[in-house]
């Protein structure tokens, strides 16, 4: 086998104006990810102990909160390492392991997004079955599907990329993803090809699943004042992070394979970033301003914590 054929080093795209604003950047990507960790963070903690909020929806979605600490760790210390160091390259080994988190997040994000529909399917239209129906075991089993189906899939895909003979090293993004990889290859790419537009039709289908659960949900809004009341307190966030999502990917997947150079490099990034950028900001704070429960429960927990650190203080001072 010709080593040649493995490059160690791949470069990535290097960010516009980096040599005026590199350090701007390096503290607002710093910012966000600080923010990502904390807000995420204190949602999950919020949930774990509170005892109120153990119910499966907030369950499910301390899972898309660990997910979006998850998705943003394979982004964040990656580009602030290049940022400060000025060097926008990534060993091959470490670009397979960027494709798998970043996008193994993404699409567990779909698939938990796909069973807190089917939670508040269950909720709004069968509210007398949903104790028997998200049982504790249900819920670990569908917590397990969220998490294993969109793994395996990106795994899979990822290590069909990975062992192929490259010819070009150079990533015109920045960050690794998965189409990128496979067009450095000399090799044909009919079975990348393939798997990836049966990986797309399996989570667009997830897609289509949620939106027949809404529609069927709207309907039953149409009866009752307290199911439109659970629908406007708990599914809004659901459909503007499932609309957010969907259209990234779709870019992310359409550019990826069929993009131009029409395109400004400047839109290209935007559109990039937001993937990393707005779920992992957006979900917690929409889902925790709008949900009364976990809004009273963080706000305490923040009260609390503060609480605590002036106690200490003064006990610092006295001593």
């Amino acid at each position: 086998m010709d080593n040649m054929s493995y490059p160690v080093i791949l470069t990535l795209m290097v960010p516009k104006d980096t040599k005026s604003y590199r350090h701007a950047y390096f503290i607002c990507f710093l910012a966000l990810y600080v923010l990502i960790l904390s807000i995420n963070i204190r949602l999950v903690m919020a949930i774990i102990m509170e005892k109120s909020l153990h119910g499966p929806m907030y369950i499910f979605l301390g899972h898309l909160c660990i997910n979006g600490i998850y998705g943003a760790t394979g982004f964040y210390p990656k580009m602030l390492s290049d940022l400060i160091l000025d060097s926008y390259v990534i060993s091959f080994h470490m670009c397979g392991l960027q494709i798998f988190v970043i996008y193994s997040s993404l699409l567990c994000e779909f698939t938990i997004l796909t069973v807190m529909s089917y939670d508040r399917y269950v909720a709004i239209c069968k509210p007398l079955d949903y104790h028997s129906k998200l049982t504790k075991n249900t819920c670990v089993k569908l917590i397990l599907f969220s998490w294993i189906v969109p793994i395996f899939s990106i795994l899979t895909a990822t290590l069909l990329s990975h062992f192929r003979p490259i010819c070009a090293y150079h990533i015109d993004k920045l960050y690794c993803d998965n189409w990128s990889v496979v067009k450095l290859s000399c090799a044909s790419s009919f079975v990348n090809n393939v798997y990836g537009y049966i990986g797309a039709v399996l989570f667009f289908s997830f897609v289509v699943i949620i939106i027949l659960s809404y529609i069927k949900l709207i309907a039953a809004c149409k009866i009752s004042l307290e199911s439109r009341r659970k629908f406007w307190k708990t599914c809004l966030p659901h459909i503007f992070s499932l609309i957010n999502l969907t259209f990234a990917m779709l870019f992310d997947i359409m550019y990826s394979r069929y993009g131009s150079d029409d395109i400004s490099e400047s839109l290209r990034n935007f559109l990039a970033l937001e993937l990393v950028i707005v779920p992992p900001v957006f979900n917690p704070l929409i889902y925790g301003l709008n949900i009364r429960a976990v809004r009273i429960s963080v706000f305490t927990l923040c009260v609390a914590s503060k609480v605590n650190v002036s106690s200490a203080q003064k006990r610092g001072k006295h001593n």
